[in-house]
């Protein structure tokens, strides 16, 4: 993977792009959310630099990641904690974890793949849901509240 400069507008994209490929492609869903919340704005990335990385991991999967059986490319775990390395504020990681979160959940549901990402960018990070969650979009305070509701049955 390339390097970018820690909590650069590259470095930003480059986790925003994990979050939009984390099963394996982007789904329409994700795509919207990103466009209509503006997520990329948000975090201070401009739509060139976004596109120009997101071009980039794109590349630098093909080459980097495993391949599964199913033919989906898959980014170890060791690869992913080095990408969320790059982001070390912690104001941004929590905006970014929020995003990552709002991304994730845009088609209703959260694969292996996802969970594992935000997984690792919390503990990375050293972040809880709590807070996160109470400033992330209002779709998701339901689906974290129906969550927790299947949890406890």
């Amino acid at each position: 993977m390339r390097h970018y400069a820690a909590d650069s507008p590259e470095a930003i994209a480059r986790v925003v792009s994990l979050a939009l490929m984390a099963d394996g492609a982007i789904d329409p869903s994700e795509l919207s959310l990103f466009e209509r919340h503006h997520i990329a704005a948000r975090l201070g990335i401009n739509q060139h630099c976004f596109n120009q990385v997101m071009q980039e991991f794109c590349e630098d999967m093909e080459v980097t990641a495993l391949r599964e059986t199913s033919g989906q490319l898959e980014l170890s775990p060791e690869t992913i904690a080095e990408l969320l390395q790059d982001i070390r504020n912690p104001a941004l990681q929590q905006n970014l974890l929020r995003a990552i979160l709002d991304i994730v959940h845009a088609d209703n549901r959260l694969v292996g793949s996802e969970a594992a990402i935000v997984s690792q960018a919390m503990n990375g990070w050293g972040l809880d849901l709590s807070g996160v969650l109470e400033q992330s979009l209002p779709h998701r305070r339901r689906w974290s509240f129906q969550s927790r509701q299947a949890v406890a049955s």
